[in-house]
């Protein structure tokens, strides 16, 4: 019964694993159907060599630092459990690979491809297991002193902060820095060029992939086949929903803002989606809806900063609500479970936030400083695929033209 169990447990991890594996294409997509035609072939190398960059950070650095686990050891004690311990580490690292993820949607473009992959080193391996250690395994007591000062332990189960508001708050560091694409705004700051999305079916099919491997994401961090919970799959679907219904409302029918609604509200519900009552999750999922296509509109044309595909309102603070939403709707007097507290949620997440901030101002300033991080006026205006990859995403089209 124990190697059952110990089986069963790992085809579980590794499903999750696999469908957070999936999820990254839904970053590949959405971005490429976000971005110019010129800039296609770029977001989808991004991601695939960003996720192959964070397998070696995480694997020799960022998941001992958090928990202290290595793989140095021979092949034959790895087998213990039937290998819990790697499909363990495979299910993580998926969500670690997501920070670089986050942040390539926001400073698409414009930004240079080899001093990005020395970032997503450095964040997945030490700046995004620094607070995943804090958060998920009591690293230097923070946990320990919250539950004894503010009553209860931070809670986020499926990473709102620790994945989502921690990889936004690191591209809107990364963004500012970047600066504007050019021709996006005059000198007086004012408006000069919109850029639509290149492929609306893409982004569809982008937001589709990841919406339907969030139920991994979130459902699998259970970890066990014991502890699996229908409350997290309802939930997920609930915020979905709310976060849909709300960004088609807010958003006008615009079809950009429908199909990143429901990945909103299940940003905000990753933290309590094991605490609330389907209708908290509902209400979470549509605020978040609500907050994302609000502060787009405000970052984009108010603050003027140039976040392509909105992922510092749509991460960023739809994750950092989310933290803060399970110390409310997590609450026993608001339908939940209970074991929570309003306190708790909000120094985490917080805390979270400010590890991001500095962290990502490090590393992008010091990469900024040295081997400078944005494509020349010249190479931005070719694109990023001819400039970096030396070939489009359509050459017959263009090559007829």
């Amino acid at each position: 019964m124990e190697a059952l169990k110990s089986g069963s447990d790992v085809l579980f991890v590794l499903l999750g694993a696999i469908m957070v594996l999936a999820m990254h294409a839904g970053f590949a997509f959405l971005e490429l159907g976000t971005v110019r035609r010129k800039n296609q072939v770029n977001a989808l190398v991004k991601i695939m060599t960003d996720f192959s960059v964070s397998t070696i950070a995480y694997f020799f650095i960022g998941y001992s630092l958090a928990y202290g686990v290595d793989f140095f050891s021979g092949a034959q004690a790895l087998t213990e459990k039937n290998g819990f311990a790697l499909v363990k580490f495979f299910f993580l690292l998926t969500f670690a690979a997501a920070i670089p993820a986050i942040v390539s949607g926001g400073i698409a473009e414009r930004a240079k491809f080899n001093p990005q992959l020395a970032a997503t080193f450095a964040l997945v391996g030490l700046v995004y297991p620094l607070f995943e250690g804090i958060a998920w395994n009591g690293n230097f007591g923070v946990q320990a002193w919250m539950e004894a000062n503010l009553g209860a332990k931070f809670h986020d189960f499926a990473g709102s902060v620790v994945v989502h508001a921690v990889g936004g708050w690191v591209a809107l560091i990364a963004v500012v820095l970047l600066g504007a694409r050019r021709g996006r705004y005059h000198a007086n700051g004012k408006i000069a060029g919109v850029h639509p999305p290149s492929s609306i079916p893409f982004l569809a099919l982008g937001a589709w992939i990841l919406t339907v491997g969030w139920f991994g994401f979130n459902v699998m961090s259970a970890q066990a086949v014991e502890a699996v919970s229908g409350l997290v799959a309802v939930n997920s679907l609930m915020a979905m929903v709310g976060g849909t219904l709300a960004a088609l409302v807010i958003g006008r029918n615009d079809p950009g803002f429908i199909h990143n609604g429901p990945l909103a509200g299940l940003v905000a519900v990753c933290a309590g989606s094991d605490l609330m009552h389907p209708i908290g999750a509902l209400a979470t999922g549509a605020i978040a809806g609500g907050l994302f296509v609000w502060m787009f509109m405000v970052t984009q044309n108010r603050w003027r900063i140039d976040d392509v595909l909105g992922v510092w309102p749509l991460h960023g603070l739809c994750g950092a609500w989310g933290g803060i939403a399970a110390g409310i709707f997590g609450l026993q007097a608001m339908g939940g479970i209970g074991g929570v507290t309003f306190g708790a949620q909000l120094a985490g997440t917080l805390l979270g936030v400010g590890i991001a901030v500095v962290g990502g101002a490090l590393i992008y300033g010091a990469l900024k400083l040295t081997v400078g991080i944005r494509l020349d006026a010249e190479q931005e205006f070719e694109g990023a695929d001819l400039s970096i990859h030396k070939v489009s995403s359509m050459p017959e089209r263009e090559t007829n033209w």
